[in-house]
């Protein structure tokens, strides 16, 4: 169960990186050619792997990799929604409720064996 949680934690810190070097220079550097917003983000990118492998190689040893994908889909999403309504200044839709629970049922299949003790 540690190696869970560690998983998780590595994870969602990455996702933070990851989500800053893939979306904000949309706000920040959108005035600055695309190469320039390219090279940031690329480098922000760098901190993300950073955390992103060794989450992967330490969940590896108690998940599939399908359940590790779908772990890090659900982590995005949970990321992603503060990123944009409060970073990004978009409004909260209701849509983000219905992707997340698209992601339960997918979240479901992926770990159902662990769901019932199996």
């Amino acid at each position: 169960m540690r190696e869970f949680g560690f998983t998780v934690l590595l994870l969602s810190m990455s996702n933070v990186f990851m989500t800053f070097a893939w979306y904000a220079h949309l706000r920040d550097l959108s005035q600055k050619p695309w190469i320039i917003a390219a090279l940031v983000s690329w480098g922000i990118a760098f901190f993300e792997y950073m955390l992103q492998v060794p989450a992967n190689r330490i969940g590896h040893e108690v998940m599939s990799v399908g359940q590790l994908k779908i772990l890090q889909e659900v982590i995005t999403l949970t990321v992603f929604v503060p990123f944009a309504v409060f970073y990004m200044k978009e409004p909260l839709k209701l849509d983000y409720l219905w992707a997340g629970l698209c992601l339960l049922g997918a979240v479901f299949f992926m770990f159902r064996e662990h769901l019932a003790g199996g």
